[in-house]
């Protein structure tokens, strides 16, 4: 019989309910789904930052009752009682002109969709090839802009596609399909059919039902639409066209054939593929380049490619003897200057004039270190127009501060570059010698 005594049961054995370790033990839950994947789930979400959803309730917000919040999620989830909200519907430019619909779910749904994901992933994860790069563990862009590199120099000819609205386009029953062939766990299935049936929320506050895709911005979606493309394309290029080298980034895709022709018969297979599975290929997107460079003569109105921000075409190097030849390599794309420089002008970099040069470093370096890395891997060269646009912007900076250098470039390049030869370390480009062009 139980003895009820004031003070007896600890606030370390209560839940946010109230509830002790006792009563909870006594309520059977239909799904086990561990307390700690619900704090890892929470851990992904919260690195990769993110806007609010629906509810308006920002990552900030959510953590302010954190314990409470990451409980009722997982009450909600273990109990079968979850259901998602609707996603919001934002738009945001893309590099390459137009506008891009992106589907944000709000920060309680991103952290169920990584619960879910943490469950699944294991399984389906080792089904993909190779030459799978998108949005996968230990693969980046980087890894297939080099694998890409070094192919376009054994072949002459690509064939370069692009599926047109992949994430809003892939069917329900095909995918679900694929799902049932690889993951066995009911509440990860119950919970992914509850994702794909979720309605969108548009900018003016209606609600549009889905009936195909999975929204672009979900966690869950890249590895959703990895599976239902390794059917699709992957696996069917396997079967059907071993000897072709892919490469594949999510909804971007290189074939490298042989000759012109084989890259003709390959689209015209690609097309009819893609409509049997209910896609279609970007009709100025896709198209057949050649590989250009000293000794490839042949005419052809494409011989240039754009592939995850770089710019693959001919251009001139040395080989090891010193001598200049042209060779089909990748640098950093138009596109990809462009964004960057974008980026700078929004910043408005040059009228921060209560800051320090100190402050200034601190809020520009992690992202001009990450376009170093990313875009300087290949052709690092053809990124120093873009960073020396970077120190005539600072160099108006120091204009704009200190009175002494009010439209007096050269003067202010120069205190600049005195900063740069004592502090080379300040600014993560002046690590690689991009000091002196101030001017």
């Amino acid at each position: 019989m139980a003895v009820e005594r004031r003070g007896y049961v600890r606030q370390s054995c209560l839940h946010p309910t109230g509830e002790t370790q006792e009563e909870m033990g006594m309520k059977a839950k239909p799904f086990d789904i561990p307390k700690q994947q619900v704090m890892q789930a929470y851990r992904l979400v919260r690195a990769n930052a993110g806007a609010a959803g629906v509810d308006h309730q920002s990552l900030g917000a959510f953590e302010e009752d954190l314990r409470n919040n990451l409980y009722r999620l997982w009450n909600r989830m273990s109990s079968g009682s979850y259901f998602p909200p609707p996603v919001k519907e934002v738009t945001i430019p893309k590099r390459s002109g137009g506008e891009r619909v992106l589907g944000i779910p709000t920060v309680t749904d991103r952290i169920a969709q990584a619960v879910v994901k943490l469950q699944i992933e294991p399984d389906i994860e080792p089904r993909f090839l190779e030459d799978s790069y998108g949005y996968r563990p230990g693969k980046s862009a980087l890894d297939a802009v080099g694998i890409t590199r070094k192919r376009c120099w054994k072949y002459d000819w690509i064939l370069e596609f692009d599926i047109r609205g992949l994430f809003d386009n892939i069917p329900h029953d095909l995918l679900n399909r694929a799902l049932l062939k690889h993951v066995t766990c009911k509440w990860a299935l119950l919970y992914i059919e509850r994702w794909l049936r979720a309605p969108i929320q548009q900018p003016d506050g209606s609600l549009v039902d889905r009936d195909r895709g999975t929204p672009q911005g979900g966690v869950i979606s890249p590895l959703l639409s990895n599976l239902f493309m390794h059917y699709v394309f992957d696996a069917w290029m396997k079967r059907h066209f071993s000897t072709v080298p892919w490469c594949r980034y999510a909804d971007d895709g290189l074939l490298h054939c042989r000759t012109r022709q084989q890259a003709r018969n390959l689209r015209a297979a690609l097309e009819e593929r893609l409509r049997e599975c209910g896609l279609e290929l970007h009709p100025q997107k896709t198209k057949i380049v050649y590989c250009k460079d000293t000794n490839r003569r042949a005419a052809c109105a494409n011989t240039a490619f754009d592939f995850l921000g770089y710019t693959f075409r001919r251009r001139p190097v040395k080989n090891a003897a010193g001598e200049l030849f042209l060779s089909f390599s990748p640098a950093v794309s138009k596109d990809a200057l462009k964004s960057m420089r974008r980026l700078i002008r929004r910043s408005n970099l040059r009228n921060r004039v209560h800051r320090s040069i100190e402050d200034i470093a601190r809020d520009f370096n992690p992202v001009l270190q990450g376009w170093i890395t990313y875009y300087g891997r290949f052709n690092r060269s053809a990124l120093y127009p873009f960073l020396r646009y970077f120190n005539h912007a600072l160099r108006d900076w120091v204009m704009n501060k200190y009175r002494r250098f009010r439209r007096k470039k050269t003067r202010a390049g120069q205190y600049l570059q005195r900063i740069a030869q004592q502090r080379p370390g300040l600014f993560a480009h002046w690590r690689y010698g991009m000091t002196g062009v101030f001017a």
